[in-house]
């Protein structure tokens, strides 16, 4: 059956009808691009237009609701915009609608989102969560975290996906300014959604995370402190250490409390975490050798020629006496 254009204009004059209580601007503005879209819609299948869009009355129902029409002629001209925008576009929209229902196997793509809500709800918890730990400025990645503890954050990935389901069954009671407040607060977590899916990314293509986490079979991966020495053996306190690109490197975890610093953060601390525990004690401090005397030696200058010593020449010895003669007797 072909839709002529006196179905079309019997069908435009029978919404602008159902639609007369409305202003004649805005009834305007709603119904200004209606022929065309008909004859679209007719160009597109068989059948007459109250077949394929339902009775004109429903369908000005439709363009009422779309509009906002429960608001007055006399609100605010941006109401009425957004209205008129709706009313123009809507159609267009649920054209398109029903054109994608057969490719993802229902008879619109609305029907199939709608079965999507319960995982949207976990996810715009999920969302809300991170976004709660980012507020606090707590370093989270694809879960939040809380003071640094894990456990803290699954809680409170609990609490704001169960708040969403909640909020989520609920939702459709929302009237006046609570649903636009949802609304904004949901294209703020997409905003949000789509910042983290882009840091995720970034860090992916990257090697640098911050504070340098041990892999699995890394051979650091037992360390719990560690004990850096100066050249002396003295141990040596407060130590950072940091890589060729300025980034700190962390191993181990602080398990002893810092007695004169306790409100600090412990991941902030130097190393040793703890002192008391290192594995070398210090040595002890090197002496200098004393001298013996305080002016040097001077080595003998040698002559040029060695004396000689000449041996002692032996006693002449007495003449012996002779055959005539006789010693002399003393009396």
């Amino acid at each position: 059956m072909t839709v002529t254009g006196q179905e079309i204009a019997d069908y435009v004059d029978r919404v602008r009808a159902a639609l007369a209580d409305l202003s004649p601007a805005v009834r305007d503005e709603l119904t200004e691009d209606l022929p065309e879209h008909l004859a679209e819609v007719a160009a597109e299948t068989d059948g007459s237009l109250v077949h394929r869009l339902g009775e004109p009355e429903a369908y000005a129902a439709e363009l009422r609701a779309a509009a906002g029409a429960d608001v007055p002629v006399s609100g605010p001209r941006l109401d009425r915009r957004l209205a008129a925008l709706r009313a123009r576009y809507g159609p267009r929209l649920h054209a398109l609608d029903t054109r994608l229902g057969p490719v993802l196997g229902y008879a619109s793509a609305g029907e199939f989102l709608r079965l999507l809500r319960p995982a949207w709800w976990v996810l715009r918890g999920w969302l809300a969560a991170l976004l709660v730990a980012a507020l606090l400025g707590e370093p989270s990645g694809l879960l939040p975290r809380l003071g640094g503890n894990p456990v803290a954050g699954l809680f409170l990935l609990a609490a704001g996906v169960l708040a969403s389901i909640w909020l989520g069954h609920r939702s459709g009671a929302l009237r006046g300014w609570p649903r636009r407040l949802l609304r904004l607060g949901t294209a703020a977590l997409l905003l949000f959604g789509f910042v983290v899916l882009v840091a995720v990314d970034q860090r992916a293509g990257s090697d640098d995370f911050g504070y340098r986490e041990v892999s699995v079979g890394n051979p650091y991966d037992a360390i719990q402190d560690v004990y850096v020495y100066d050249g002396e053996g003295r141990l040596v306190r407060d130590a950072r250490l940091f890589d060729q690109n300025g980034t700190p490197i962390r191993l181990g975890y602080p398990a002893c409390p810092d007695p004169l610093r306790p409100d600090d953060d412990p991941m902030r601390r130097g190393y040793p975490y703890c002192p008391e525990q290192a594995p070398f004690l210090p040595r002890p401090p090197a002496t200098a050798p004393v001298p013996t005397s305080a002016s040097p030696t001077v080595a003998p200058v040698p002559t040029s020629a060695p004396a000689t010593s000449t041996p002692p020449m032996p006693a002449s010895p007495a003449p012996p006496a002779g055959p005539g003669s006789a010693p002399s007797v003393t009396g």
